[in-house]
């Protein structure tokens, strides 16, 4: 959201809502009048909160720990539930297999095909464990880095769970990743194995990943196992010696394979970011810290229960991935899983899949409800929302036509639109929205309780309401990463050494009068024109509300006299190009920013393309779109899914 609003709040929760909510029950138990007193005694005794985290979810050890949290060599270096042991595994599947929680549905899968695959939690223990003693049996353990490449089919989830189970990392790949991409991380992550498919389907195309991996394979000079799924009965290559099938090593009736007891702080998962800001970092999550951050944030603030049925349509590759994974298991939910995209084979796929599964916890990036918007809102219509309790959206921020397009329409503004915002490098949230506050356009009930998030000055000073800052944090959270992979200097210099004592996030803040808060992008994407600052989705919300933009993507860049200029990269709405000519569409798009912001920040530019360069996860790749547009190098690309946005947009700016 670019601009706090001053207008009603658009949802509020009522009484059932409220008194249903695990915090309302939580706030009870431990003798706390309200959400902001548990935010002021969290940020003021993180170890007390995060003890509570724990017994409240009953997250289990195996070795008690003799202290919650250690600081004593700074916060940047905390180290949590120190001497205890415990897995991952443990509290995610291992705690329901005693209960009657193992005959309940783990995951559902449909193929673009339209086949469907159910398991039990039972089903999920079976997979999980016949791989984890595969593994075993090809020599891996403890500390190995174990790469996933695949798409999201149910076995990809086991094979997430069967590396934690044996003690080793597990390094998600970003399933869209090419040879080269892949081998960079896997190198850098100094992996020993492999865990692949030999395709899958995108779009009603094949895709053959294992033809892929077999490219990495030759540059990645560690790697000594790969194991294959027959996901789509292909003819692969096999390397013997190095290759082998899923179901050539993992018994179909494995019996009781162990966890393996692990320090609380051993990593467990290595996950690179996916380049937004620059070259992607390696973020590393051990096993206490990213089961006690998610039972917090899903289990206690975002209201996620036993039956939800949670869809999310994202790829292992990002945090997504792993919140999926391990969030709804460990909570006992129902993951729903799709092959593809949202929108393929037919527009309104996503309703349909809300609807024929009956999901109660929908995840969505703002992005991908833009795109979807475009096929107007007769495709939600078509369906049955009404098994919705609760949306979460997360990657990108809102506008408020969307957001509201959103509430009406999927919603019915009785389903909460839950804002959530972190990061890889966070474990999960900053900031978010809950089911017991209020909600107007685009905006966040505020910190998550043991975060201590602020927003402040230059100096680290926090700013009055209505004026914008850098979001910090003032407090170790339990799930940040522990450093970054072998580099430690730059985790430094990325978050704790621009302002000391605080993590500085890299994201734009500001709270309104009444409390709620909002963010203005990512702070070093700053657009200065004449000494005068904004962020790039103040500029973005102005265009989307011109009426002839379907999505757009603005960015400073040089000029002579004012500093910077505006660029808007826009996407035209479906015939308005049409209807009004490109070069009325363009002055369209100035006058809404000029009109918002005032003459000073009219666009020096507005290109027309038909794509932006995106993620997987859907973020827009502003960095890409200001480097192509000044004739630079692009950097990183290996994260888009979309890399004919880069070309056309380079064809469109060229002389």
């Amino acid at each position: 959201m670019s601009q706090e609003s001053d207008g009603e709040f658009i949802w509020r929760p009522n009484r059932r809502q409220i008194e249903d909510a695990e915090l309302t029950r939580y706030l009870a138990r431990y003798g706390l009048a309200d959400y902001e007193e548990l935010n002021e005694k969290s940020a003021a005794d993180p170890a007390w909160f995060w003890q509570t985290v724990i017994d409240h979810f009953d997250l289990g050890f195996y070795t008690p720990y003799e202290s919650i949290l250690d600081v004593s060599k700074g916060a940047p270096w905390a180290r949590w539930c120190t001497g205890g042991t415990t897995n991952a595994v443990l509290n995610i599947l291992d705690r329901h297999m005693d209960t009657e929680v193992r005959d309940r549905e783990a995951i559902v899968w449909e193929g673009e095909d339209g086949s469907v695959r159910r398991w039990t939690y039972a089903d999920f223990n079976r997979a999980v464990c016949g791989l984890a003693a595969g593994l075993r049996a090809l020599g891996l353990g403890r500390g190995d880095v174990v790469s996933l490449y695949m798409p999201m089919v149910p076995e990809t989830i086991a094979a997430f769970l069967a590396v934690a189970k044996i003690g080793a990392i597990v390094q998600p790949l970003f399933s869209g990743f090419g040879a080269q991409a892949a081998a960079v991380r896997m190198n850098d992550a100094g992996a020993v194995a492999l865990v692949t498919t030999d395709a899958t389907r995108r779009r009603g195309k094949v895709v053959r990943m294992k033809d892929v991996m077999d490219e990495t394979a030759t540059d990645v000079p560690t790697l000594r196992h790969m194991v294959v799924l027959n996901g789509m009965d292909q003819t692969v290559a096999m390397d013997e010696g190095r290759d082998v099938w899923w179901h050539d090593i993992a018994p179909d009736d494995p019996g009781d394979v162990p966890t393996e007891q692990m320090d609380a702080e051993d990593p467990f998962m290595l996950y690179f970011t996916s380049g937004t800001t620059g070259k992607a970092k390696g973020t590393v999550h051990t096993h206490c810290g990213f089961t006690t951050k998610l039972a917090a944030d899903f289990g206690l603030v975002l209201d996620f229960k036993p039956g939800d049925r949670w869809l999310w349509i994202s790829d292992i590759g990002w945090v997504v991935g792993a919140l999926t994974a391990v969030a709804v298991p460990m909570l006992g939910g129902t993951i729903v899983m799709a092959e593809g995209t949202p929108d393929y084979p037919e527009p309104g796929r996503m309703w349909r899949l809300v609807q024929d599964h009956k999901v109660s916890y929908l995840g969505v990036a703002p992005t991908t409800v833009r795109a979807l918007m475009r096929y107007g809102v007769e495709e939600v219509q078509k369906y049955d929302m009404s098994s919705v309790r609760i949306t979460i959206s997360s990657g990108e921020l809102w506008n408020p036509d969307s957001w509201s397009w959103f509430m009406q329409h999927v919603c019915k503004n009785t389903a909460p639109i839950l804002n959530l915002s972190g990061g890889t490098e966070i474990g999960c949230g900053i900031i978010s929205s809950t089911v017991i506050h209020p909600a107007r356009p685009c905006s966040f009930t505020g910190s998550m309780p043991g975060m201590g998030a602020d927003i402040v000055d230059a100096e680290g000073r926090p700013v009055a309401p209505g004026e914008t800052g850098e979001l910090v944090m003032r407090v170790p959270s339990i799930g940040l990463t522990r450093s970054l992979w072998n580099d430690d200097d730059r985790y430094l210099e990325a978050y704790w050494n621009r302002m000391p004592g605080l993590w500085v996030h890299g994201d734009w803040a500001s709270r309104d009068a009444d409390g709620m808060w909002y963010l203005h992008g990512r702070s070093d994407e700053t657009i200065m024109v004449a000494g005068k600052r904004c962020g790039p989705s103040e500029v973005e919300a102005l265009v989307m509300n011109s009426g002839v933009v379907a999505e757009v993507a603005a960015a400073g860049v040089h000029h002579d006299l004012k500093g910077e200029t505006v660029l808007c990269a826009c996407v035209p709405s479906d015939g308005a190009v049409a209807e009004h000519g490109e070069d009325v569409v363009c002055e369209m798009v100035r006058d809404a920013v000029v009109a918002g912001l005032g003459p000073a920040f009219r666009p020096g530019d507005v290109v027309l393309v038909s794509q932006l360069p995106k993620t997987r996860n859907m973020k827009i790749l502003r960095r890409v779109v200001k480097a192509v547009y000044m004739g630079k190098a692009p950097g990183d690309l290996a994260s888009l899914v979309n890399p004919e946005a880069v070309d056309e947009l380079r064809d469109v700016v060229s002389p």
